[in-house]
């Protein structure tokens, strides 16, 4: 692409890049940027303890594209004075890469990043790309990390809408992860329909969820290992546990799945919460010899996904959640596995229902928990490689890519 080696990039982000967030929906796009020209720069706030185990990893990762890497560390501790010494050390870090490089354009993940990015397009006059992946502020409401019923927290909400605002204002590209998302935000007063907007849902790296790199082998050790019998039809969840996701509500679905269909067992590939899922799995009744439980990093998943009949995963169906794309979803469809979810995610629905690959719950009743495994054993797992391709359609890597080089030649004027 010529010129492009004369773009640099200034990319910030809160999230870690030693954090699996950082590895599967940060990384990726990058180092696919650096491959088409663009002279990345990557800032990032980092957790002490997981920065340390994977640092080396993360550094040959990145140094491989030739992306320069600013790790700093993540302020934790106290609440709100941490974060805004975050911000802080961001803008000092930032101010300093542009000082010596002569950045042409910030990219900023949202919230604390997009406060960086914002003040860098105001004070020095750099082309800003606001890649609002998720509607922040009222994410931290709906997923109870901030009581706006308390002062303090009310006037941080208050704050960041503001600046939210002023970001949709004040900048020369706008991305977001849903056609949701872009249908709301076309509707703000704030957004120009002259600046250049793309929907770009969190991709899947097809090359490694890819059923057809596991091999029969690797499965039956796995089985083994998991005690999974030949009979045993496997329900799996990928992910965190708690926040927004219902894990009451999914363990009620489960609960009945298993009276219904007693050859069910429940996988959850969870980094924590273990003995929370346990605590709700005897809330619910349901015998701990149909739990397991494994702890994975990401080149492991696609292996345990692979025993799956399905996948399931429920998540609190509210207004910023419209703005998210599920990175599970992705990786599960990918793996030719269908999926039972519920309505009012991001573009979930509609995903689900345009490639018929999986089953839809309307609200969480035991009537829809019935309809749904009615629809379960109808369907089973004959459409996996039809799922798969529905997968690349929507969510292949290399699509995203091409999708941020085509706004970044638009913004940077190529």
């Amino acid at each position: 692409m010529p010129g492009n080696e004369q773009k640099k990039i200034l990319f910030i982000s809160y999230d870690g890049m030693t954090d699996p967030l950082g590895q599967s929906q940060v990384i990726p796009y990058l180092k696919g940027l650096s491959k088409a020209g663009y002279s990345i720069f990557l800032l990032s706030c980092e957790k002490k303890e997981v920065f340390e185990q994977n640092r080396q990893t993360i550094q040959q990762l990145l140094d491989a594209d030739d992306i320069k890497w600013i790790p700093l560390s993540y302020t934790k501790k106290p609440p709100v004075a941490s974060t805004m010494l975050d911000v802080f050390k961001l803008k000092k870090a930032a101010q300093k890469i542009h000082r010596e490089n002569k950045i042409d354009m910030v990219h900023t993940r949202p919230g604390i990043p997009a406060l960086v990015g914002l003040w860098m397009k105001k004070k020095m006059g750099l082309k800003f790309l606001n890649d609002i992946r998720e509607f922040y502020a009222d994410s931290r409401v709906d997923g109870g990390m901030w009581n706006t019923k308390t002062p303090v927290y009310r006037s941080i909400y208050d704050y960041f809408k503001r600046k939210e605002a002023e970001a949709v204002r004040i900048n020369d590209g706008i991305v977001c992860l849903t056609y949701a998302a872009e249908n709301i935000i076309r509707d703000w007063k704030e957004y120009n329909a002259a600046i250049p907007m793309e929907v770009i849902p969190c991709s899947v790296d097809m090359n490694l969820f890819n059923p057809a790199t596991i091999t029969e082998n690797e499965k039956i050790k796995l089985k083994a290992e998991l005690n999974i019998k030949e009979n045993d039809l496997l329900v799996s969840y990928l992910g965190s546990i708690g926040g927004w996701y219902l894990t009451d509500e999914m363990m009620q679905f489960c609960k009945i799945l298993i009276s219904r269909i007693p050859a069910v067992k429940l996988l959850f590939i969870s980094p924590h919460r273990h003995d929370e899922i346990t605590s709700l799995a005897e809330k619910y009744g349901i015998p701990a010899e149909k739990i397991m439980m494994k702890k994975a990093n990401r080149l492991q998943v696609p292996l345990l996904l692979s025993l799956s009949w399905y996948s399931v995963f429920f998540i609190k169906p509210c207004y910023s959640k419209q703005s998210s794309s599920p990175t599970k979803h992705g990786e599960i469809m990918a793996m030719g596995i269908p999926l039972i979810t519920n309505s009012g995610v991001g573009d979930v629905e509609m995903i689900v229902e345009k490639y018929q690959s999986g089953i839809v719950l309307k609200s969480f009743t035991d009537q829809d928990y019935n309809n749904a495994i009615d629809d379960m054993q109808v369907t089973g797992i004959n459409q996996s490689n039809k799922i798969r391709e529905a997968a690349k359609e929507f969510y292949a890597l290399e699509t995203a890519i091409e999708k941020y080089i085509r706004i970044y030649k638009r913004i940077l004027q190529q």
